[in-house]
């Protein structure tokens, strides 16, 4: 299966509704797709780590948000001290996810995640994923967007300067 990443998605929603899509499917030009994605790195998109980076990083089609692989995903930071464990956990706190989309057959993405009408047990499910990514990055908890943010981009410098050092001493 391939990881899903939507082109453009509401400014409205709280997370941006990734999937996943079989081979045989054809996708648009209107979705980006990871061919080896995991239900980790699945979970850790989904999260609100995630959608903070996004925020800040995206760039916009009118009002909602257009997600570049670029800009967005090639440069977010993911945890770089994850242990086995924590990663287990993001990926049963993903299935969660994925489950809890699955009670509603009927329902699109869209309908979904609105955030007016959003399932209590999706949201449910989000909560508990959002928590296994935070302690992938740390054991103290997040505030609000802007401590995500600081942390982020600091870690986001710390990648890039040890890439820059290796650049330098080639």
């Amino acid at each position: 299966n391939y990881l899903l990443i939507p082109g453009v998605s509401s400014e409205r929603r709280k997370y941006i509704p990734f999937g996943f899509i079989s081979p045989e499917i054809m996708a648009s030009n209107l979705v980006n797709i990871s061919q080896s994605a995991e239900p980790y790195h699945f979970g850790i998109l989904s999260s609100t780590m995630h959608m903070a980076w996004m925020r800040y990083t995206a760039g916009r089609l009118k009002s909602d948000y257009r997600y570049s692989i670029g800009l967005v995903y090639n440069n977010f930071p993911w945890p770089i001290n994850a242990t086995d464990k924590q990663k287990a956990k993001v990926e049963q706190a993903a299935q969660a996810v994925l489950a809890a989309r699955a009670q509603f057959p009927d329902s699109t993405l869209a309908d979904l995640y609105d955030p007016l009408t959003m399932p209590a047990q999706l949201t449910k499910a989000h909560a508990a994923l959002d928590k296994a990514v935070d302690t992938c990055y740390r054991s103290q908890p997040f505030t609000n967007e802007l401590n995500r943010m600081q942390f982020l981009f600091a870690l986001y410098e710390e990648l890039t300067a040890e890439d820059e050092g290796l650049i330098k001493d080639t």
